[in-house]
């Protein structure tokens, strides 16, 4: 009933052989004639996929990409949202691509609804400092949602595309990010099949509840600045310690910090951003952020930086998100992650455990108002 298909009968015979489940994006093509308005005028649709393939050999999920990026132009959108997830002996899995991500369909709903325990995420993951790089938000992600995300990223540093990793509740059990050269690595790790069910799942929180709980520091001389085309409001923190608040629109962020070896040439800024990002598909974020400058000039904060020389002995840093989707960040200096040095409290403050064993690039909070982004404007059904 299907046609020739070398390539997946090789991804088959390689589950099969090696006893083993393999995940491959790959594309797929579904013929359709002029009973179908939607048609395209060479009588196909086109669809980013992915395949799953289990221990046998057999094809047990597919899944066509639902959130494209704007040059996936070679592909079409489905017509709806598929939301894919298969049981395995070793817990429930999902499976959506790369910018499906940032979006509830289906990211969002294979978690929340159909209870997945781990996210398969094949990607082609272009980095954006200060918020975007593919670890950093991947692991957030993971820790945000309360399951496993098992990140397959394309190596092409000349397109920035870079960084990958096996990311738990907890945080990264393993990754790789690697700018500089064209190797590869194979990640190996174990996770918890059913991380619901771990002991050291982590709770519920509630990421507004300090933020709306305490009376406002003071906003100290506010400006603002561009993240990528996203006006921020940031305040620059003068002193080595200190409290600060700053907002826009609905969302307050609070942070208390101190330093330990501040850096006479560095900058550092209190952030915050609570409206629509994107210039054809328009999503809405909340995000607090302390963030360092790309040089001592204030109209720097917010460009893309890779080095700082700056550690914290602590930081707290929550804010009045208007969601339950928050994603916690820490990226440190050459674009690492912080494991186990961070942790976020059931009334959503992000603090660090101890000092930072590194520079701090970035200490974020995330938030998607899904509810309010704005309609696509490019599928032809909803």
């Amino acid at each position: 009933r299907f046609a020739p298909a070398p390539v997946q009968e090789r991804l088959s015979c390689m589950a099969r052989n090696n006893s083993i489940y393999v995940v491959a994006n790959t594309g797929d093509k579904k013929p359709c004639n002029s009973s179908d308005p939607s048609c395209p005028s060479d009588g196909r649709y086109q669809y980013n996929t992915n395949v799953v393939y289990d221990s046998e050999g057999k094809l047990v999920a597919r899944y066509h990409k639902y959130n494209l990026f704007r040059k996936e132009t070679q592909f079409n959108y489905p017509k709806k949202p598929e939301r894919v997830a298969f049981e395995t002996p070793f817990g429930k899995f999902g499976i959506f691509t790369c910018f499906d991500i940032l979006f509830r369909e289906p990211a969002v709903v294979l978690v929340s609804e159909l209870q997945v325990d781990t996210v398969l995420f094949p990607t082609a993951w272009m980095n954006v400092l200060p918020f975007l790089t593919a670890i950093e938000f991947h692991s957030a992600w993971a820790m945000g949602m309360g399951v496993n995300l098992l990140s397959a990223n394309t190596h092409n540093r000349f397109l920035q595309m870079t960084g990958d990793g096996l990311f738990t509740p907890e945080g990264p059990a393993a990754y790789h990010y690697d700018s500089q050269t064209r190797e590869g690595r194979l990640l190996i790790a174990e996770l918890s099949a059913r991380p619901r069910l771990s002991p050291t799942y982590p709770p519920a929180v509630n990421w507004s509840l300090y933020a709306t709980s305490i009376k406002k520091f003071p906003e100290k001389d506010t400006f603002s600045g561009a993240v990528r085309r996203d006006m921020f409001t940031f305040s620059e923190l003068r002193e080595e310690d200190g409290n600060y608040t700053v907002c826009q629109g609905d969302l307050c962020c609070h942070l208390e910090y101190r330093m330990s070896n501040k850096s006479n040439d560095e900058v550092y800024v209190l952030g915050t951003f609570d409206g629509l990002h994107g210039s054809l598909i328009k999503y809405h974020w909340q995000i607090c952020t302390l963030l360092k400058c790309e040089s001592t000039e204030l109209n720097s904060c917010g460009q893309q930086v890779e080095t700082a020389q700056t550690r914290f002995e602590m930081f707290s840093l929550s804010g009045t998100f208007g969601t339950n989707y928050v994603f916690p960040e820490v990226l440190y200096s050459g674009v690492q992650l912080a494991p186990g040095e961070f942790k976020v409290l059931r009334d959503g403050r992000l603090t660090s455990k101890h000092g930072t064993s590194e520079p701090v690039l970035t200490v974020t909070l995330f938030g998607r108002l899904y509810e309010k982004d704005l309609p696509h404007p490019l599928r032809t059904s909803p």
